[in-house]
């Protein structure tokens, strides 16, 4: 017995059958024996001559081609992409549509293609060197890994199906079908063939000008797997020679999706994902509100698969209570270049993003404009605060200062003659944004003892590049949002805490909409 493992790597296995064409949308499952044997021939060519003699090549592809193997396939799934390809004819271009279709098959399974013939030493020590060095079985993006097994794995119909010719006569088993399978001739039948075609006429090199004669055939079948495809369909071939349709059966479920049990992930969810905003027209800084309050919606709607959106974007229990420990998705957005315009907008969550979540995310690659450009997006990574040593939010400093508005949760207290009250404590007027702030800072192990200076609006306390923005001219409201929101407009702080602290820092109303936030200074 010779067994041949295949493993596809990268999960696919392009390859259109014989005789039709690609953007059909077919694949050939399992591979043809012709395709095999001629991948084999070609890594000999290109990698093994020197290690591996023309005639124990010519015996190992005589060997192999004197019966059909059967086949232990894989559960696998039929897809296909679609993308437009540009056409030039002359002076005109147009676009035509072109089907890619593949075969999905598990990268940790195998195809199994087992021969009952039984090869000597040479001929196996060919076929287990071609093996290991065949780069590719079908398409050039088709990868392989081979090798050569001295027995059968175990397995059962749950992981791997069996694909075998069918014997003349028999009738076809409930829920199977039949495949045209390409596969090769025997080497004296090919003989005999080659005698039955050209007949009595001599035979003539092919294309030789008013030759009515037939063209030349290899002798064996070893050259005959040497032909072009392209060449042999311009010579009106409608099989190539030595080759032959052999019927395959094979379930018909073969490729009907089902479910599987993923292995349970022992690492450490992401909590962090960051973009690049690379629209010709970049929202300003001043919008982070509304660019934030977009992206949130935009996350749970990818999110939302049957089950409503992920509870890390919504920030709600699973009986839809409001989250109190702030531990979902804040989204925040940096004008990291020369002016005001939204560069990268990072979100963060100490929760962690689940599989829906990390889905969504990587689904999210524009939002749309108000009346403007839509605001594309490029995925930069997903993980562990660690891998983003470009964001600046993730600093380490004593002293921080306000990158967007903080606007108060609550509203400002005052005694019947209109005078603030104000908290004997730390001497900020109770309600007021910088007594709100301390409030929030007190609330968090790692920011007591801060101290807080309030910048004075006319400074235009907020600096992106080269230019100086007043609180004024950033949106502080969520439209639509039910945070609590005191009645002051915004304020600028600059924090100093008694040892560094590291980021994100992002306190009061709209915290998670990119409001309060804080970047470092020294």
């Amino acid at each position: 017995m010779t067994i041949l493992e295949l493993t596809f790597p990268t999960g696919r296995y392009h390859a259109t059958p014989w005789g039709r064409h690609v953007n059909e949308g077919l694949v050939e499952w399992p591979p043809s024996p012709w395709r095999i044997l001629r991948a084999l021939v070609a890594t000999w060519y290109l990698k093994a001559q020197e290690e591996i003699e023309a005639s124990t090549m010519q015996e190992l592809v005589a060997a192999l081609a004197k019966e059909e193997p059967i086949f232990h396939l894989p559960w696998a799934a039929a897809s296909h992409t679609r993308h437009y390809m540009p056409v030039i004819e002359g002076s005109t271009e147009k676009n035509a549509k072109i089907f890619d279709a593949f075969v999905q098959a598990p990268p940790d399974k195998q195809v199994l293609v087992v021969w009952s013939c039984a090869l000597s030493d040479a001929q196996r020590e060919a076929l287990r060197l071609l093996a290991v060095r065949m780069g590719y079985l079908g398409r050039a993006e088709s990868l392989v890994m081979g090798r050569v097994l001295d027995a059968l794995p175990e397995h059962d119909e749950r992981t791997h199906w069996i694909a075998a010719p069918m014997v003349e006569g028999e009738l076809i088993r409930d829920r199977w079908q039949v495949v045209r399978t390409l596969c090769a001739m025997p080497d004296d039948q090919y003989k005999t063939w080659c005698l039955e075609y050209l007949g009595p006429q001599e035979q003539t090199k092919a294309g030789k000008k008013g030759s009515k004669k037939k063209p030349l055939l290899p002798e064996a079948l070893f050259g005959a797997l040497h032909a072009d495809t392209a060449d042999l369909q311009k010579a009106g071939w409608n099989l190539p020679p030595g080759a032959r349709f052999v019927d395959y059966t094979r379930p018909e479920n073969a490729f009907t999706p089902r479910s599987v049990r993923r292995r349970t992930q022992n690492a450490a969810l992401p909590t962090m994902a960051r973009y690049s905003v690379v629209s010709n027209v970049a929202p300003r800084i001043t919008q982070a509100v509304s660019v934030a309050d977009r992206v949130h919606k935009s996350l749970c709607k990818w999110s939302d698969q049957g089950q409503g959106p992920a509870p890390v974007f919504t920030g709600k229990e699973p009986d839809m209570t409001p989250r109190l420990d702030h531990a979902h998705a804040y989204i925040f957005c940096e004008a990291n270049g020369p002016g005001d315009a939204i560069t990268h907008i990072t979100i963060q969550a100490p929760m962690g993003f689940d599989e829906r979540a990390v889905y969504a995310l990587r689904r999210l690659n524009k939002v749309w404009g108000h009346g403007g450009h839509d605001v594309r997006l490029v995925l930069h990574a997903i993980g562990q605060p660690g891998a983003f040593t470009q964001c600046q939010l993730l600093g380490t400093a004593r002293v921080w200062r306000s990158l967007t508005p903080f606007v108060s949760t609550r509203h400002a207290k005052s005694f019947r003659d209109g005078r603030p009250k104000i908290d004997p404590v730390n001497g900020w007027p109770i309600g007021s944004p910088g007594h709100d702030l301390l409030r929030l800072l007190e609330l968090d192990p790692r920011f007591k003892g801060a101290i807080i200076r309030q910048c004075s609006s006319r400074e235009r306390p907020f600096v992106f590049g080269t230019k100086r923005l007043a609180t004024l001219e950033f949106q502080t409201t969520r439209t639509g949002g039910i945070g609590r929101r005191g009645n002051q407009v915004g304020a600028a702080f600059e924090v100093t805490f008694p040892a560094p602290v590291r980021g994100p820092i992002a306190l009061g109303y709209s915290a998670h909409f990119g409001l309060g936030l804080f970047a470092p200074v020294r």
